[in-house]
């Protein structure tokens, strides 16, 4: 045990013990930070720590980073760093895993302590700044470390086994939730993506194009009628023309020939007797879609 905790080893403690074992001890203080330390204990080992910390704080003090604040709660299961307006827990240093706690002789704000990180197995020194109580706190440490101690004795070495088994636990609580906060914020962002999207001013909704065959035509179906397509300027087609003389055009635009209905005066005198001596021989014309059967005075087929 170092001397910081010696040298009020005969007198009282500053805290009942049912405060340290019950509850906790809470103070505030400005956080330099960690370090790596080659020994778990060592006054010298805490003095290399600290200059290293203030020359690091003072280089972030002067690119306009101000010391972040910091409350310890200290307890016989430990000492926990916890962000003093939200209350999230930074570090939590379990108590069997403090080797060395110690206030500098030169600078009083100044206090220290060694804990072996839980996960690395590497010996981390914090050191901490308080204007006023930073003896205090050193002080209050040692009174937890005694307490915790005593208790060991009492029970027979087993409260330390059941201080590891919370300390795990309390790890695993904080791991559960971190996870958890991620998969709500991974929900969150889910849900956001499942949003239906607003509808196009004006309410217009596009209609799915007419499926075409592998030449790019329309189907034709004999129930469905034909329906005239727009041209590409967006003006309608003219309406297709449906007088009377159009009808009586044949495929290239010109009159069908008949040789019955011609004038008198398309022909000779001579070929328009014969046309009129045919005429009358014909006493019946059927046509069947375009093809003409004539039946002849004697009865025979043509």
């Amino acid at each position: 045990m170092n001397r910081a905790f010696n040298r009020k080893k005969d007198k009282s403690w500053m805290h009942t013990p049912e405060a340290l074992a019950k509850h906790y001890i809470g103070y505030n203080a400005k956080f330099l930070g960690n370090t790596e330390v080659e020994q778990p204990k060592g006054t010298e080992v805490v003095k290399d720590a600290v200059r290293k910390l203030k020359f690091q704080r003072h280089i972030k003090k002067s690119e306009g980073q101000k010391t972040p604040k910091v409350e310890l709660q200290i307890s016989i299961y430990g000492v926990k760093i916890l962000d003093p307006k939200t209350k999230d827990v930074q570090y939590n240093c379990q108590l069997h895993r403090i080797s060395f706690c110690a206030d500098d002789k030169t600078d009083k704000r100044i206090f220290t302590f060694i804990c072996k990180d839980s996960e690395s197995n590497k010996h981390l020194c914090y050191v901490f700044d308080s204007e006023k109580c930073a003896e205090e706190i050193t002080l209050t440490i040692g009174q937890a470390f005694d307490l915790a101690y005593k208790k060991f004795l009492e029970s027979g070495g087993k409260d330390v086994e059941t201080r590891k088994q919370i300390g795990t636990l309390q790890k695993r609580i904080q791991e559960l939730e971190t996870e958890n906060s991620e998969l709500k914020t991974q929900l969150q962002d889910l849900e956001e993506q499942l949003k239906i999207s607003p509808v196009p001013p004006g309410g217009s909704l596009s209609m799915k194009p007419q499926s075409t065959d592998v030449f790019d035509m329309v189907p034709f179906s004999a129930v469905t009628p034909l329906v005239p397509i727009p041209a590409s300027n967006g003006t309608p087609p003219p309406p297709p023309s449906t007088s009377p003389q159009d009808l009586r055009k044949d495929l290239f635009g010109a009159e069908p020939f008949d040789p019955f209905t011609c004038g008198s005066a398309d022909f000779p005198p001579d070929i328009q007797s014969q046309l009129d001596e045919m005429q009358e021989g014909f006493t019946m014309g059927l046509i069947l879609e375009g093809t003409v059967f004539s039946l002849d005075p004697l009865g025979s087929h043509c």
